[in-house]
């Protein structure tokens, strides 16, 4: 400046914040990982501006739909962040992407991920990113690319959030959902992996009132608290896919629909893939409440009806099938390990049903669907 000796400050995008070389040390030790998904349909490799598949299988459909999804993980990422521990996060955020989109019967195909975080720590984002490959592993789809952003005076050093973006297939005649399921059909449960990736909010404010540290040993859960909140998302999309393969021949269909229970619990989830007329009745007695979900009701006295609305209460996807195949469903989907079990039918709309209170839920998440009917009490 006139006047002055002083030499102006340089401002540089380091100082700022923003570390580029860690973000291309970080893509280096994630290239492995991803690598490992990539199916025959991926062009290219890793780095591009933009992710590539093949598609030139398409030609051989004859009215190919493409199904799309896209969620995050939620709250359950400061409970990674707190334990300092990022491999598994990857896992439930694939999870919540791709069992969306099986639940019409498409194939996912590839996945993209983001990452936003206050400061890009190599080993960190690769963790992170390894646990979406392994998901995406387990779902036999294709990561083809993705984006990490430093957000310095946004996130804290330690912070981060991730989100991530699915594209799957499937022929428009075998199209699953309201459309396929009738009065008569049963309903198959199918466990969870523990809480997966909703109502951490919720969890997060019991176990902070109740005065809970993260490295609690919990003999119920036969671990610590926090190894526990952890566990990642059980993905069902492999199991799913073989069950249609199995049942349904392309004019018959013994498989009618899905429901992956996340926000909003069994009940609301359930009933976006019934039509309008028809009633799903559950049978609680025919579970038991993990661990966990007890725990935490406990811990917090919190309200039934809150729980079934808030957590997946054991149950993270339902199958909706033809009374004919059901007890070869189960036995399939126990044969890949998905912990099957009879859970409920199909029935016409009994229109008292909504005495019921909140037992009853219709037209859940502003959807015209059916309605669902919990009976029973949780077995002991």
């Amino acid at each position: 400046m006139s006047g002055t000796q002083d030499q102006p400050t340089s401002i540089t995008y380091a100082g700022a914040g923003v570390d580029v070389e860690a973000g291309d040390r970080a893509v280096e030790l994630m290239k492995g990982a991803i690598k490992a998904t990539h199916t025959p349909g991926v062009v290219g490799g890793v780095g591009g501006f933009a992710g590539l598949f093949d598609v030139s299988f398409l030609t051989g459909y004859k009215k190919p739909y493409l199904a799309t999804s896209t969620d995050g993980v939620g709250t359950k990422v400061a409970i990674a962040q707190k334990l300092d521990i990022h491999d598994t996060i990857g896992q439930d955020l694939v999870g919540m992407v791709v069992d969306d989109i099986v639940v019409v019967g498409a194939k996912p195909l590839f996945m993209t991920d983001y990452i936003a975080t206050g400061k890009v720590v190599p080993e960190r984002i690769a963790d992170i990113v390894r646990g979406i490959a392994e998901g995406c592993k387990l779902a036999g789809t294709a990561l083809v690319g993705g984006e990490t952003a430093e957000h310095p005076g946004l996130l804290a050093e330690d912070e981060y959030d991730v989100a991530g973006a699915a594209t799957g297939v499937i022929e428009a005649d075998q199209l699953l959902g309201p459309g396929r399921v009738k009065a008569g059909d049963v309903v198959i449960g199918m466990t969870s992996s523990g809480i997966h990736s909703n109502g951490y909010s919720l969890v997060r404010r019991v176990i902070a009132h109740a005065k809970w540290e993260l490295d609690r040993e919990v003999a119920e859960f036969g671990r610590t608290l926090g190894e526990e909140l952890l566990v990642p998302t059980r993905i069902y999309t492999s199991a799913c896919l073989d069950l249609v393969d199995a049942l349904n021949d392309g004019e018959n269909f013994g498989v009618h629909g899905f429901s992956h229970v996340t926000g909003g619990g069994l009940a609301a989830n359930l009933a976006r893939v019934l039509p309008q007329g028809l009633m799903a009745r559950v049978n609680r007695s025919t579970w038991s409440l993990p661990a966990v979900f007890s725990t935490i009701a406990q811990l917090g006295n919190v309200p039934q009806a809150d729980l079934e609305r808030t957590l997946n209460l054991g149950v993270g996807m339902v199958a909706v099938v033809d009374p004919a195949v059901a007890d070869r469903a189960v036995e399939l989907l126990n044969a890949a390990g998905m912990g099957a079990w009879v859970m409920g039918e199909v029935d016409v709309l009994d229109p008292s049903a909504s005495a019921a209170g909140l037992d009853f839920v219709q037209g859940a998440k502003g959807v015209d669907g059916g309605a669902v009917l919990l009976t029973g009490s949780y077995a002991k």
